[in-house]
């Protein structure tokens, strides 16, 4: 959304003139005369007022034709982790049985209030929600494992079998002793150069990626879990680290495929067309007209495959243009998909 009101206008361009870290991932600011957009830290020298203009998100100002700022990197740096945030998460890591409250954040030096105002907004959940599902997510584990529940509720650091049950059904869905069924889809959050996304993998393989403000994410994640009869939880497992790590050596400029596993659900004319459009390779395009003919069915069909495919990059949707070579149809929006067609001729 572009800020247009004359007060908070003001605000911004003080921050932006101050260079006022606070205001990072608030909001950005384009620069009309320049066509660049930033961060309010930027240490590129002030704009004139009348040449800025302010957006509350990075693909707003794509879609307007602006360009990252290569020095202060917007839309990577504007949703990095803070420090305290790394801070706070190795405490839950460090000692995952123990509670970590807003004295023991203080004594480390961080705010509290810093923290959780950036879990809610980047994660849409409170810091002690996170430690819960931390924990929790750590006790299911082992329960699959074969631990016995009484074991389990107080080595997560329960101080009883009854809170630890509650909770744990809440989240999951089920009592503990009945979860040894029950299918978990890990969730987490990476950060690149073109926004913030999404990781969602099973434990076959990545089953979503997808660009954190794309619309109706949270549909898209319910929709998910009912076509796996899985749960999403905040965790890591080995297919998200590799996800991880191969793109970003992808959007680094020094890999052209991905090894990762998929598991990504659909009917049998949608798992042709994806396994077809994993074979486009890295620099190119092709017309919804040529895979049309390539599978021998019609461009509509073609089209619902490619909008139902929900594992963005690693299954090149974005490589899919008009006949007439016209970019169209990219959930992530247009820009985006210009940016990942331009960025791919460039990989040696």
């Amino acid at each position: 959304m572009q800020i247009q009101e004359l007060s908070k206008i003001s605000e911004c361009y003080q921050a932006v003139k101050n260079r006022d870290t606070s205001y990072i991932g608030s909001f950005f600011f384009g620069v009309k005369t320049t066509g660049i957009f930033c961060i309010p830290s930027c240490r590129a020298r002030t704009p004139k007022p009348e040449n800025m203009v302010y957006y509350t998100q990075v693909n707003e100002l794509l879609s307007e034709g602006y360009r990252p700022c290569k020095l202060c990197k917007p839309t990577l740096n504007a949703y990095e982790m803070p420090e305290d945030v790394q801070k706070a998460i190795r405490l839950i890591h460090e000692s995952p049985l123990d509670k970590v409250k807003d004295t023991h954040l203080k004594e480390h030096g961080i705010s509290p209030v810093n923290i959780r105002r950036w879990f809610k907004k980047h994660y849409g959940m409170t810091f002690q929600a996170y430690q819960r599902m931390f924990r929790i997510n750590m006790a299911f584990q082992e329960l699959k494992e074969g631990k016995k529940v009484t074991d389990s509720a107080f080595d997560s650091g329960y101080g009883s079998l009854s809170g630890f049950a509650y909770t744990f059904k809440t989240l999951l869905g089920k009592q503990p002793n009945k979860s040894k069924e029950l299918s978990v889809i890990h969730i987490q959050r990476m950060t690149t150069p073109l926004g913030p996304m999404f990781v969602c993998a099973s434990e076959k393989g990545v089953c979503l990626l997808e660009f954190a403000d794309r619309k109706m994410l949270e549909k898209e994640f319910l929709h998910l879990q009912q076509k796996m009869n899985a749960i999403i939880l905040l965790g890591d497992n080995k297919h998200i680290k590799q996800a991880t790590k191969e793109l970003n050596e992808y959007f680094q400029g020094y890999r052209k495929s991905f090894s990762t596993p998929i598991d990504q659900r659909g009917n049998s004319f949608q798992m042709q067309y994806w396994g077809q459009l994993s074979n486009v390779p890295c620099g190119e395009t092709v017309s919804y007209t040529a895979l049309a003919e390539q599978l021998e069915t019609d461009e509509t069909r073609i089209r619902s495959a490619n909008g139902m495919n929900k594992v963005a990059i690693m299954v090149p949707c974005h490589r899919v243009i008009s006949e007439y070579g016209d970019l169209v149809g990219y959930g992530g929006g247009l820009e985006r998909k210009r940016w990942l067609i331009e960025h791919e001729k460039s990989i040696k």
